[in-house]
C-alpha cells in the first residue's frame, strides 16, 4: 500500500523571502503556510483567489530552526539552490490532514471527448503534431496532451471546455516542472478550448503558450465549417 503524507496546514504571523531567479519580499502579516505531502510549500493570504502568494515546487527540502532572536524559522531549498525563507512571529493554528490518494481531476464529459478526438486528430491543434501520449504524467497532475510538432520538440496542451485563466496558469505550471527535464526540454504548451476569455488569451500569449479554438462539432463530423452560410 503507498503511504500518504499528511498536509500540513499552518496559520501564521510571518515574515517571507524568496531568492533565486528573483528576490521577492513579503512583510510580517497573518497568512496560511501549507506544506503538501508532494512536497511543495505554498504560502497564502485571504486575497488572491486560488493562486499562493509564493511558492516552493517540490522536489524541495525543509529545515525548521530558529533565527537570531529566537522566532522559528523555516528555510526551503529547491534542488537549484533558491530558497524561501518563512519568519514565524506566532502561530495561531496547526493542524495535519491525511487526504488519502487522490482519484485524479474528473473532467465533465465534453471536456474528456474533446481530449479524445484531439488525441485522435492532434493535427487540428498545429500542422505537423503528432500524438506522444495522453495525459502525460508530471509531478503536479497530468498534462492532457504531450505531442511532437513537424520539427520534433515537444509540445503540451491542456484542453479546456471553457479557457480561463486558471487554466492558463496550470499549463503555465505543467511547462514549468515540463522544462527542467533534459529530455523534454524546450517545451511549448498550447491552450485548447472552444472558447477563450480575452484575459486568459493576453496572459497566456504574454507566457508564449499558443491559443487555439476547437469547433467541437467539426471535429465529431456533425458541422463541416465549409458549407455554413455564415
Amino acid at each position: 500500500m503507498r503511504y500518504v503524507l499528511p498536509v500540513r496546514l499552518v496559520v501564521a504571523t510571518c515574515q517571507v523571502d524568496y531568492a533565486g531567479r528573483l528576490t521577492a519580499h513579503l512583510p510580517m502579516a497573518t497568512r496560511v503556510l501549507m506544506l503538501k505531502a508532494d512536497g511543495s510549500v505554498l504560502v497564502h493570504s485571504d486575497g488572491g483567489s486560488y493562486k499562493p502568494l509564493n511558492w516552493m515546487s517540490p522536489p524541495c527540502t525543509l529545515s525548521e530552526g530558529k533565527s537570531d532572536d529566537g522566532r522559528i524559522e523555516w528555510t526551503v531549498t529547491s534542488k537549484t539552490d533558491d530558497t524561501l525563507r518563512i519568519l514565524i512571529e506566532e502561530i495561531h493554528h496547526e493542524s495535519s490532514h491525511d487526504l488519502g490518494v487522490d482519484p485524479g481531476l474528473q473532467k465533465d464529459g465534453v471536456e474528456k471527448h474533446l481530449q479524445e478526438l484531439l488525441a485522435d486528430h492532434p493535427a487540428t491543434l498545429g500542422e505537423g503534431l503528432t500524438l506522444v501520449r495522453r495525459e502525460y504524467p508530471t509531478a503536479i497532475g497530468p498534462v492532457d496532451l504531450m505531442c511532437r510538432d513537424a520539427d520534433g520538440k515537444s509540445v503540451a496542451v491542456e484542453i479546456k471546455r471553457r479557457g480561463e485563466i486558471d487554466g492558463v496558469e496550470q499549463l503555465t505550471r505543467y511547462l514549468e516542472l515540463l522544462n527542467r527535464d533534459p529530455l523534454l526540454a524546450p517545451v511549448r504548451g498550447i491552450f485548447a478550448a472552444q472558447a477563450i476569455k480575452p484575459q486568459a488569451r493576453v496572459l497566456a500569449e504574454d507566457r508564449g503558450i499558443t491559443c487555439t479554438i476547437v469547433d467541437y462539432d467539426a471535429l465529431r463530423g456533425l458541422d463541416d465549417p465549409t458549407e455554413r452560410l455564415f
